[in-house]
């Protein structure tokens, strides 16, 4: 049986226009899937990614802080066989160290700026009295004692800055809720009941 003979450029001519139709059918599928960025769907999908960096913010916070209390426990560990230091003064150090994470606040409790300076002074006063401790006169007895005290006060250093960055994931956060509140209700379950989370920085809003 013979076949229709077909030019080359028909082909090709044929072949293009199959393409441009297959682009212009997925372009229109595409489109579909668009949020409209008025609606329900399109504010949750932005809040939630906002609501999550909150979350990572506070998570990099605590987990330097919890880094902090295991640098500091194992300095106090490091030192029970040096001289010059008694097993009570230790024990003392130890049971501070200890409670700090009972006392720490939360991201609802923070409302209460005397619960972060109660946090604060409780680790403040821990670290004042550890340092001439574990580094009479700025010296360390072992290596491992100075790196922990240089490892402590690194992370000392950082509590600002991750304040900081928290504090600006919160102002996004609450400032998308405040502008976006109804819509979210109107989601139900969780979202019924948002409020405004509260910041480190003093007077904030």
């Amino acid at each position: 049986m013979a076949f229709p003979f077909v030019s080359p450029l028909k082909s090709f001519l044929f072949a293009s226009l199959l393409v441009a139709a297959c682009a212009a059918s997925c372009k229109r599928d595409g489109a579909k899937t668009v949020l409209n960025p008025a609606s329900a769907a399109a504010v949750k999908t932005q809040f939630d990614v906002l609501q999550d960096s909150v979350a990572l913010k506070w998570r990099n916070m605590t987990e330097s802080d919890d880094q902090k209390i295991g640098v500091t426990r194992l300095l106090l560990r490091e030192l029970k066989n040096q001289p010059g230091t008694t097993p009570a003064q230790l024990q003392g150090l130890e049971r501070a160290n200890n409670r700090l994470k009972a006392i720490r606040y939360n991201q609802e409790t923070m409302a209460s700026s005397d619960l972060i300076d109660r946090y604060d002074n409780a680790q403040d006063s821990l670290l004042t009295a550890l340092y001439p401790v574990a580094a009479p006169n700025g010296q360390a007895p072992t290596e491992n004692a100075r790196n922990f005290v240089e490892g402590i006060q690194q992370l000392d250093a950082g509590v600002v800055a991750f304040r900081v960055q928290y504090d600006h994931a919160v102002h996004q956060y609450n400032d998308y809720l405040r502008l976006h509140l109804a819509e979210l209700q109107s989601l139900g379950g969780k979202y019924a009941a948002l409020k405004p989370l509260p910041f480190f920085t003093i007077g904030a809003k």
